[in-house]
């Protein structure tokens, strides 16, 4: 009897499956297969949040298994060693799992190659699985990957897409193949309290509900903060709950111009994964050095502190932060003007900020939240690299009435307006409607100033 393998990693999911689908073939069994690995745990990827999202995706990916007759099988350890030992119980002679684009991916593919021949057996690792296009599948001439989005984005668009694929119907596990319980959650305290629900079926239901009943205000709208238009949708992407491919499909055959705004999104994800591919290193280092001297000592820990917990004095700001925290999430919007005022107004290292996102958002990954965050600290890809995004200005634009604010920012609840924006210049009984509210770590001009001064140096 024919036996296969298939490791899911950020592709938790049984609709639109490529290794899981091509392991079912013509074979009678497969072990679908997760590991849970100690290394993400010690490198500092393991966040409360994401293993709260976690533990749901693979609870209902087994439930997805169970209904087809299968399971998912768990174990603990170095993935290379809990994969072979999986072959060897189950006698399998073939691997299937998902290409990755990260150093800490193409390390575990490697190993897991060299170990599966030498042992007589294969890997099939197959592309397009966690992005909609693989990374890589268009280059510029002269050049191993795009440095420029909108180039790439017509590239992209002209490519075609592999048509996605239907859940199977069946899936049948060999017997006795030892498996670990389902991780659970983490204790509620250690989570965001306003975390979503993760799991494939949850993710699939707000895609259809989001493109049936919000996708025609996006285009328009994905910047209103108060108007909270966003997909909310990263996080399933993130762990694969959901398809890339299978998401530009169905926004397409919706079509409109909201519906083509979020294609554009999805391609932007996968701009910055066939980035992390070509250029490896950019997780940490920037990916054109600007020569940056970022603001180090005791004073720029409290700036930092005072950011994180979203006391910076500037209501946008704070109100974004604040959200992070309750929700483990923010839209695309309070990501890119908290960035800024990090890195461009406190002139605090763009990797303190990353570092602060990955332990907190439940969507954070290399690709995104690291070559993001370099976006806005100019070390990128943006052709404006001194681009700075003044939170006075983009709060009055993006929530002009103050309603995001007043929703996170309760020390301002009783004021209204664009007034909101800056609370310094109220007075009298308005000004006393702020009490407890900080007072701005900086002013604008001073924290602006300073990093001219600190480019210009540098």
């Amino acid at each position: 009897m024919n036996v296969s393998v298939v490791l899911f990693t950020s592709d938790l999911r049984v609709h639109d499956h490529p290794p899981l689908r091509a392991a079912l073939g013509p074979r009678n069994e497969t072990v679908p297969l997760f590991v849970r690995d100690p290394a993400v745990d010690r490198a500092g990827f393991a966040a409360p949040n994401r293993l709260a999202f976690l533990a749901d995706c693979l609870a209902d990916l087994d439930r997805a298994l169970r209904r087809r007759g299968g399971r998912l099988v768990v174990r603990s350890g170095d993935p290379v060693a809990e994969v072979c030992a999986v072959v060897r119980e189950a006698d399998a002679d073939e691997v299937h799992m998902a290409a990755g684009c990260s150093a800490f991916a193409l390390h575990r593919e490697q190993r897991l190659r060299r170990a599966l021949e030498a042992d007589g057996r294969r890997l099939y690792v197959h592309d397009g699985v966690v992005t909609a296009l693989p990374a890589g599948a268009v280059t510029p001439s002269g050049s191993d990957h795009f440095a420029v989005f909108t180039p790439y984005f017509r590239r992209w668009s002209d490519e075609r897409l592999r048509p996605p694929l239907a859940a199977p119907r069946v899936v049948r596990v060999p017997p006795g193949i030892r498996s670990e319980a389902l991780p659970h959650r983490p204790d509620a305290a250690a989570v965001s309290a306003g975390l979503a629900a993760g799991g494939e079926e949850e993710g699939r239901m707000r895609l259809a509900h989001w493109l049936d009943h919000h996708a025609d205000a996006y285009e328009d709208g994905h910047d209103d903060l108060a108007a909270d238009t966003t997909s909310r949708l990263s996080p399933y992407f993130h762990f694969g709950a959901l398809s890339a491919a299978e998401a530009v499909h169905r926004a397409r055959e919706r079509g409109g111009a909201g519906a083509e705004a979020f294609v554009r999104q999805l391609c932007w994800r996968d701009f910055n994964h066939q980035l992390l591919a070509a250029r490896p290193a950019v997780a940490e280092a920037d990916y054109r050095s600007r020569a940056d001297r970022w603001r180090r000592g005791p004073q720029a820990e409290d700036d930092l502190r005072a950011w994180q917990e979203g006391r910076t004095g500037y209501p946008v700001v704070d109100a974004a932060m604040r959200q992070l925290a309750h929700e483990g999430w923010m839209p695309g919007r309070g990501r890119l003007l908290t960035a800024s005022f990090l890195t461009k107004t406190l002139y605090i290292d763009w990797r303190a900020g990353a570092r602060h996102f990955l332990d907190t958002l439940v969507d954070g990954d290399v690709a995104n939240n690291q070559l993001n965050w370099q976006w806005m600290a100019g070390t990128g890809t943006d052709s404006r690299p001194n681009r700075v995004l003044n939170p006075v200005i983009q709060g009055k634009r993006y929530d002009p009435d103050g309603a995001y604010v007043r929703r996170w920012v309760p020390e301002l609840a009783g004021l209204r307006g664009p007034s909101i924006h800056e609370p310094w210049k109220l007075t009298g009984s308005e000004r006393a409607g702020c009490d407890g509210y900080p007072e701005p770590l900086i002013s604008l001009p001073d924290g602006l100033a300073r990093f001219r001064r600190a480019r210009a140096r540098d």
